[in-house]
């Protein structure tokens, strides 16, 4: 078996024959990475292998693109395929497809060949090594089918590096401590759901009960002593034996949102309870204990509020929420008192801030930032403040065709120009976004100009001054508007959160545990909001970002990350551990 100290010290063209199958078809690769030689990781090599690939020219890319053969193709017939391809596509029983499955690939592959010019690239091993079905891979080939052509190419490069990596596994003999069990451990919770038909966890549902349950069991079998405090927080303590040891915190929420992904939240539970059954079984002991939480609530599907686990932990949890009703008209009481949780025993939960260390949250991204750059892992710089409103216009309805445009008070156009003025004034500075995410127009018809209209309005940003002052920049508008076309107009805040930036000491930490790895540290700001913005209310905070697939897509099924990147997070993440230094002073 080839190693990496072998791959360092041979010649080039001998560098180039054992990395020959990596990149099909392809040994300009391999032949220029070599000057970067020596590679302190694997993870370098990769890096390395994949950064010579971005700096081609378009002609070499196409051609890396077009020397991948089709999959179930002519070639794969005909038995004319490379022993790497071959392996890749019998994972996926891609050998084995019925005459559909072989007419459907058939026409999916010509007719992607028409609009793209190039053959359809997919890393058909997953994920997590394992092989994707033949239903998803068809499912896969039709969804990217509609992407724009430059997106699509990206999307091919990315799957090639994909393959590549999976490759260099094999050839090197890496084996993994942590990926493919945080990866099969999602899939595992995903079982539990509120929907048959998709993922959805809310709070104290039978679905999020059972995930408790099944958290905790696992936090035991990885030597843990657990608890579930009494808003559902699943909480497990690693002790170091050491007297009046202080506490390092991590975890993140298990609840979701509707029809959401596996990974948001979940992640920054399963990766470090990896990571204490692996210290646990070799008897490794930190200096320090260790504490992992998985937040009951973060996302406020069922009672429209959030944070409600992290909000308990930081003795911010607000009492009157407990009358909150959701849709069948269930209080939150009654909730978790059929439960069996004892809601006077909240404020109990509260941590003292004297004992604590920090608070460290592992995520995936839920954005594509990491995606375009080829990296892992990335370090957190704040979480970004968010302002939302709803908003209601009213203006008059009246008959489409006997009004005249100067005369009309249209609701609609008025909310057109709103969308409009947030998209103008929100792309005006970096770390900065506006979303209109709901529309409507109540009872309304094809030939009536509309009299009312709804919609919500998401201001973000890592600097309170800077969303602050887009924010009344929007309602100064909103008024402008309105007077101008005689629309009525009424706002509702229904959140208003400040920017949580993270500690620099802490950042420098993850910083260099991740170029421990042989990565790149590369910084960049959370947009969404995570249970480390209420931790940071009583404790420094850090976030390591992990990848997140498919072009970023989050809070949604196709939701994705792989074994390797899970893996590298949690190396990362261990290693911070094992060299963490308390804040000085």
């Amino acid at each position: 078996m080839t190693t990496l100290s072998e791959l360092n010290s041979c010649d080039v063209p001998t560098f180039a024959e054992r990395l020959h199958g990596i990149y099909e078809h392809s040994p300009w690769i391999p032949q220029r990475a070599a000057a970067l030689r020596p590679f302190a990781s694997v993870t370098a090599l990769k890096q390395a292998l994949q950064a010579e690939v971005t700096r081609a020219t378009q002609d070499e890319q196409l051609g890396l693109i077009r020397a991948h053969p089709e999959l179930a193709g002519k070639a794969a017939i005909a038995g004319e395929l490379t022993a790497e391809s071959t392996s890749e596509q019998a994972k996926s029983g891609l050998n084995l497809c019925s005459a559909e499955e072989f007419a459907t690939l058939h026409t999916l592959n010509a007719d992607y060949n028409a609009k793209f010019g190039f053959p359809f690239i997919l890393a058909v091993k997953g994920p997590t090594g394992n092989g994707l079905t033949r239903q998803q891979i068809i499912a896969t080939f039709t969804r990217r089918f509609r992407n724009q052509v430059a997106d699509e190419q990206q999307e091919c490069l990315r799957q090639i590096h994909r393959i590549a990596e999976m490759r260099i596994n094999d050839l090197l003999g890496v084996k993994m401590d942590f990926g493919p069990a945080i990866m099969q451990w999602s899939e595992e919770l995903a079982q539990w759901s509120d929907d048959a038909d998709g993922l959805t966890c809310a709070y104290m549902t039978d679905a999020h009960l059972k995930s408790a349950a099944q958290l905790a069991d696992w936090m035991r079998e990885a030597g843990m002593e657990v608890h579930i405090d009494a808003v559902g927080n699943v909480v497990g303590r690693y002790l170091s034996g050491a007297a009046d040891a202080k506490t390092l915190m991590t975890g993140s929420h298990y609840d979701t949102v509707r029809n959401g992904g596996k990974y948001d939240g979940r992640l920054g539970i399963l990766l470090p309870v990896a990571i204490v059954k692996h210290l646990h079984a070799t008897g490794e002991k930190l200096p320090f204990d260790f504490e992992i939480v998985g937040f009951a609530e973060e996302e406020g599907v069922r009672f429209r509020s959030t944070f409600l686990g992290s909000n308990a932990i930081t003795g911010r949890f607000d009492m009157n929420l407990l009358e909150q009703l959701d849709a069948d008209g269930v209080s939150m009481r009654t909730a978790l008192a059929g439960a069996g949780h004892n809601v006077s025993a909240i404020p109990a939960i509260a941590r003292d801030p004297a004992k604590l260390l920090a608070f460290v949250e592992v995520h995936i991204e839920q954005g594509p930032v990491l995606l375009q750059r080829g990296l892992p892992l990335g370090v957190v710089t704040a979480i970004a403040g968010s302002s939302r409103y709803l908003v209601e216009l009213r203006g008059l309805a009246s008959h489409a065709g006997t009004t005249p445009m100067s005369m009309r008070k249209d609701a609609a156009a008025a909310a057109a120009e709103i969308v409009l003025l947030v998209e103008q004034r929100c792309g005006t500075a970096d770390a900065l976004v506006g979303t209109v995410g709901q529309l409507q127009v109540p009872n309304g018809s094809v030939n009536v100009i509309p009299g009312a209209c709804k919609l919500s309005l998401d201001i973000r940003a890592a600097n309170d001054a800077v969303r602050q002052s887009a924010v009344q920049d929007v309602l100064d508008g909103i008024a402008a508007i309105c007077a101008r076309r005689h629309i009525e107009f009424k706002l509702e805040k229904v959140v208003e959160a400040s920017a949580a930036p993270c500690a620099p000491w802490l950042m420098d930490q993850l910083g260099a545990a991740v170029e421990r790895t042989g990565l790149p540290r590369f910084d960049l700001l959370s947009g969404a909001g995570h249970d480390a913005m209420a931790m940071a209310a009583i404790t420094d905070v850090a976030m390591l970002f992990t990848r997140c697939g498919n072009g970023g897509i989050s809070h949604n099924p196709l939701e994705t990350m792989t074994a390797d990147d899970a893996e590298i997070a949690a190396q990362a993440l261990l290693d911070f551990l094992r060299r963490f230094e308390p804040k000085a002073g």
